[in-house]
């Protein structure tokens, strides 16, 4: 029991103590056949007033696209790519390469280092995810990067031994090694763990045993941990405050927890329950409302949650179940794949060519466009205050 009252309280005090002000990014997943060009994808993310955003690799096309725009980016070295780049010479090569020609000009704020490296099926990759850091970290240092551009890496969640209750959270004891020289990376450069957390994944596993609208941020009597006493009304929320307690356990306490994916699939195959888009819907409109309030979890409440959302479309090139290639807002032709609370940003200029159509199709010149898209910030604005707002569940 004093064990857990320490942790509690180093833990809060460890908090950042201030309200962050960054917007909701999104994952900008590239997986599909038929997605936009990036000038379209920029011209959405405007009119949505979304200014940061994920991307898997260094798409030079989009890094060109998004110069001199107001969306930060955080860029991708990609998996097979980590035994090279952890050679410092062949790091630097591909900082050279693929991030300083676009900066500052693209807005690259962090190198994510691989994507799920720790429960990657290839387990060599373990061995590289580190070095690789610290060699594109050193990178940044020697051009002078370094105080603009941090290095990351993304988690699954299932790089946790224990998740529940939060105050429980440990690391796989196959990964703790590595992960406490991972942890020593962050706290040493100030940079943040990012976690890929999915609460749709634990309903659809158990959906007899887990509550729905705990994991949708609906109204619901939620969990009170048992050890520190914080009460949760909703799953990512408990889960992001398990990573907290998972890096306590090794020494570290002034760690920023960040969740670089969460979403809900809007369809999935028969075995994938709750993959709806009303529960899609649901999940992603209560995220934004949370986000709006610039809410902290439970255990570190006066940092607010920066929360990247998965995805800015449906891809139809991705593989495995049907679930995998629609955790999209948007179909590729820009319209809504479902109703997230954005219903009235599907007002079209008389321009587009498509129904219901983000995309701005025609060659009108520049006031034009921008006036379309002021026009849709204010539709955003009056929607989120007339609609949204009242609506608690």
């Amino acid at each position: 029991m004093l064990f857990h009252v320490f942790l509690l309280l180093s833990l809060c005090f460890s908090d950042y103590g201030v309200f962050r002000v960054a917007s909701l990014g999104i994952n900008y997943g590239q997986v599909g056949s038929n997605l936009p060009p990036p000038d379209k994808v920029l011209d959405l993310l405007s009119s949505l007033k979304i200014t940061k955003a994920k991307i898997y690799d260094t798409n030079p096309q989009i890094l060109t696209t998004f110069a001199n725009s107001n969306v930060e980016l955080i860029v991708t070295v990609e998996n097979q790519m980590l035994s090279v780049v952890m050679d410092p010479q062949q790091a630097l090569q591909w900082v050279t390469t693929h991030v300083q020609p676009y900066f500052p000009a693209t807005k690259i704020t962090e190198i994510a280092v691989g994507n799920e490296v720790f429960t990657d099926d290839d387990t060599s990759l373990i061995g590289y995810l580190v070095p690789a850091m610290v060699s594109i970290h050193g990178a940044l240092v020697q051009l002078g990067l370094d105080k603009y551009i941090q290095v990351s890496t993304p988690n699954s969640l299932a790089v946790l031994q224990e998740s529940f209750p939060p105050s429980a959270g440990s690391f796989k004891s196959e990964v703790s090694a590595i992960m406490s020289q991972y942890l020593q990376f962050l706290a040493s450069t100030g940079s943040p763990f990012w976690i890929n957390a999915y609460p749709y994944f634990a309903y659809k596993d158990a959906p007899d045993n887990v509550s729905l609208d705990y994991v949708l941020f609906n109204k619901n009597p939620g969990m009170v941990d048992p050890y520190t006493k914080l009460h949760y009304d909703n799953m990512l929320y408990a889960q992001v405050d398990a990573v907290v307690y998972a890096m306590f356990r090794l020494g570290y306490s002034g760690i920023e927890v960040r969740v670089s994916e969460t979403g809900w699939p809007s369809k999935g195959d028969p075995d994938e329950v709750g993959a709806t888009p009303a529960n899609a819907a649901v999940y992603n409109r209560n995220l934004l409302r949370r986000q709006m309030r610039k809410e902290g979890t439970p255990l570190r409440p006066n940092t607010r949650l920066e929360v990247y959302l998965f995805a800015l479309f449906n891809e139809d090139m991705k593989p495995g179940p049907t679930s995998e290639r629609n955790y999209g807002l948007f179909e590729p032709d820009g319209t809504i794949a479902y109703n997230v609370g954005l219903s009235a940003l599907s007002t079209t200029s008389s321009t587009s060519t498509s129904t219901n159509s983000f995309f701005l199709t025609s060659s009108a010149d520049k006031a034009a466009r921008l006036g379309y898209q002021s026009l849709v910030y204010w539709m955003f604005v009056y929607l989120l205050a007339v609609q949204v707002l009242p609506r608690q569940h």
